[in-house]
């Protein structure tokens, strides 16, 4: 059974272009709750102690940007993973604060396949899945301003290829089909990512999921 103090807040997890956090807006938006979107946590993060966040405010301290498509895949890899750590912590800050706000809560999150499992159930969790081969290809299709800054970076490496070629190893290593096993065989409701599917659609998957339909 969810525990008292999550039973308001419906998570999303998953991968990399799975439609987690269009779900969440949709949801947020029909059921008059509120949306806590990818990254929401970044309002805390001009605050945040270096020491106790290092994952965190690594960007946000960072003086050349070319350093940060630099890293091998070993380093990008530990990285993500603190990131998610340190996440972890701050989304149960701010939805500690927002429950109090008696409405629904609906959560594109970072928190960890452990503690939902210790926090939630499987009525208010959702894992939302695209083959780990599309979080790589289409990294840069989007044209959201940050993805086409890394982008450009790489290019203005001395060697451009190999720059975007250790880039998209680094994707692949957060991006791997066995952390995606890990999700399809978390215990929670899944739904993959079909292309031939609406967002409209997918709403009414996930509210059958959530017992909201």
């Amino acid at each position: 059974m969810t525990e008292a103090a999550y039973s308001s807040v419906y998570f999303v997890t998953g991968t990399a272009y799975a439609g987690k956090s269009t779900l969440v807006k949709a949801l947020a938006e029909k059921h008059h709750g509120i949306a806590c979107e990818e990254n929401y946590h970044d309002r805390l993060l001009p605050g945040l102690d270096k020491a106790e966040y290092p994952c965190l405010t690594y960007t946000r301290d960072l003086e050349d940007w070319h350093d940060f498509v630099r890293r091998t895949p070993d380093e990008y890899e530990a990285w993500v993973k603190g990131v998610t750590l340190e996440c972890e912590r701050l989304e149960l800050q701010i939805l500690d604060v927002l429950r109090g706000q008696g409405r629904k809560i609906f959560v594109d999150t970072n928190v960890t396949l452990a503690t939902l499992r210790r926090i939630s159930d499987e009525r208010h969790v959702l894992v939302m899945l695209a083959d780990p081969e599309v979080s790589v290809r289409r990294f840069f299709d989007r044209p959201d301003r940050e993805k086409q800054f890394l982008y450009r970076l790489m290019t203005e490496e001395s060697d451009p290829g190999a720059a975007l070629e250790n880039f998209r190893q680094c994707l692949m290593r957060v991006n791997s089909r066995e952390i995606y096993d890990t999700f399809l065989h978390s215990g929670f409701p899944v739904i993959l990512r079909d292309e031939n599917r609406t967002p409209a659609q997918t709403l009414v998957l996930a509210e059958e999921v959530f017992g909201l339909s």
